[in-house]
């Protein structure tokens, strides 16, 4: 078994059922809040969808191995979590829903910020 191969095996599919979770729950959330208050808080919801389209392309990288893929997704979650959790707290006017990402992932216990360092820690770690 090749090392890309086994980035979804044993502790990857932990991986791997974390971010399916978190696409369904992202996803689920953000197409109710578009369909039914976009109006309200557009970018906010805008970056949900945008959070749980990271979460699907990750979960597919992770179940196929797609090692550089899974680096740019988690490169662009751990960027996304920060900048957007940074920007929540600097300008609360900006977010008057929360998104997945803002003050760091708070509404979803913090994983959100922890979740993209433990992909990263995976995916280096199961590089030899």
């Amino acid at each position: 078994m090749t090392a890309s191969s086994s980035i979804g095996t044993g502790p990857g599919r932990a991986l791997i059922a974390v971010y399916g979770l978190f696409s369904l729950a992202a996803g689920a959330r953000a197409a109710v809040q578009i369909a039914g208050r976009f109006h309200e808080a557009p970018l906010a919801y805008s970056l949900s969808a945008f959070a749980a389209l990271v979460y699907i392309v990750l979960t597919v990288a992770l179940w196929r191995g797609a090692r550089r893929l899974a680096l740019a997704a988690l490169g662009i979650e751990l960027a996304g979590v920060l900048i957007i959790g940074t920007a929540s707290l600097l300008n609360p006017a900006a977010f008057p829903d929360e998104t997945v990402w803002s003050t760091y992932g708070k509404g979803y216990l913090f994983i959100p910020l922890v979740l993209p360092l433990v992909g990263l820690y995976w995916l280096l770690r199961r590089r030899r």
